[in-house]
């Protein structure tokens, strides 16, 4: 029975990212399977602008921090036994995996 499986990989750091996008597509490829992607969602740019004078006095300067998301999707058909053996893989610190079942 074939489901349609979507992963969903987040992260801040896109080199891990793009590696543990690349395993999990060489790993889906080797068993055969129907696989769309990665698809690359635009970044999410998440901006703090905070005032570097602790008191509030002297002249108004500011530290600009910014935390960019980086989000991948994978789209596979297999029945749900062998996504088990497909997200085994060693997954990079820091990159979240996120999977839903769907059927066909």
């Amino acid at each position: 029975r074939l489901h349609r499986i979507r992963i969903t990989l987040t992260s801040r750091n896109v080199k891990s990212l793009e590696k543990v996008c690349a395993d999990l597509i060489q790993g889906a490829r080797d068993k055969e399977l129907h696989v769309a992607g990665p698809v690359r969602l635009p970044t999410k740019t998440l901006r703090l602008m905070v005032r570097k004078s602790p008191c509030g006095e002297g002249t108004n300067t500011y530290d600009r921090w910014e935390m960019r998301i980086h989000k991948r999707l994978i789209d596979l058909h297999s029945p749900s036994d062998v996504v088990k053996q497909i997200t085994s893989i060693s997954i990079e610190p820091g990159v979240e995996v996120e999977v839903t079942i769907a059927d066909v």
